[in-house]
């Protein structure tokens, strides 16, 4: 099915089956992306008494405990609740499930320590202002980051005054490719994730920040319309499905 819309007096058409999904999928065990020691998603079939949720083990149907952690075990999108004391909930924090995207691929700098790190003046040349959401595929990419374990690799993150720059131009959605937009161990500060959400002096209520996603090299840089789903979790973050739709001008 073919819609069309109109952003900042132009016009764009999509269809609603072409598309990228960049999530990453979450299945039972150790095949999937993981970070921060956290356990591997676990599916087991629900018992009780005589009934098993499990077609394969004589049961009537599948019904399945799922247990998983959203930061770590997945593309998650998460609200300004992973950082505050506020009980704010992804559920009702994210308001624009649909926003125009600007698709970019940064390499990191590499710092004398070690670190791999976003930097702002990698953005100088993108209009920041034509968009209300930002996906950053970090180089190099390969399809091994579906699968990657992050655990103690001290990963790719993004610079404060990265996020800051977003906040600026109200970027209201950051999706990135990493485990993090804060470096792995940095004692508690997450100052991306503050500088991004502007907590506490003014916070961001309605902004999100997606991790984990995957942007295959099929994805051209440039501009998409991003639908952000997510399930109604009460929580600071839920897994979600990142879909990105390829527009034409007219």
């Amino acid at each position: 099915m073919e819609f069309q819309f109109n952003h900042n007096g132009q016009a764009y058409t999509f269809e609603s089956t072409l598309f990228h999904d960049l999530s990453t999928p979450i299945r039972n065990g150790s095949e999937n992306v993981n970070a921060y020691y956290l356990e591997d998603p676990k599916f087991e079939p629900f018992k009780a008494g005589g009934f098993v949720g499990s077609v394969t083990q004589g049961g009537a149907c599948n019904c399945e405990d799922i247990t998983f952690n959203a930061h770590g075990n997945g593309t998650h999108t998460e609200c300004v609740g992973h950082i505050s004391d506020g009980g704010q909930t992804i559920n009702a924090c994210l308001k624009d499930f649909t926003t125009m995207a600007l698709v970019v691929t940064i390499s990191p700098e590499h710092l004398d320590n070690g670190d791999q790190v976003l930097l702002k003046e990698s953005l100088a040349h993108y209009d920041l202002n034509s968009v209300d959401s930002l996906v950053i595929r970090t180089l190099p990419n390969s399809p091994n980051k579906l699968t990657r374990r992050y655990s103690g690799t001290n990963p790719t993150y993004l610079s404060p005054d990265f996020t800051a720059l977003l906040a600026t131009h109200n970027i209201k959605h950051l999706i990135v490719d990493l485990p993090s937009v804060d470096r792995e161990e940095d004692g508690g500060l997450l100052k991306a994730h503050h500088a991004f959400w502007q907590y506490p002096e003014n916070p961001r209520m309605s902004s999100t920040i997606t991790e984990l996603a995957y942007i295959t090299d099929e994805v051209a840089d440039g501009h998409y319309l991003l639908q952000i789903q997510i399930a109604a979790f009460e929580s600071d973050a839920s897994p979600s499905k990142p879909i990105l739709y390829p527009l034409t001008k007219i």
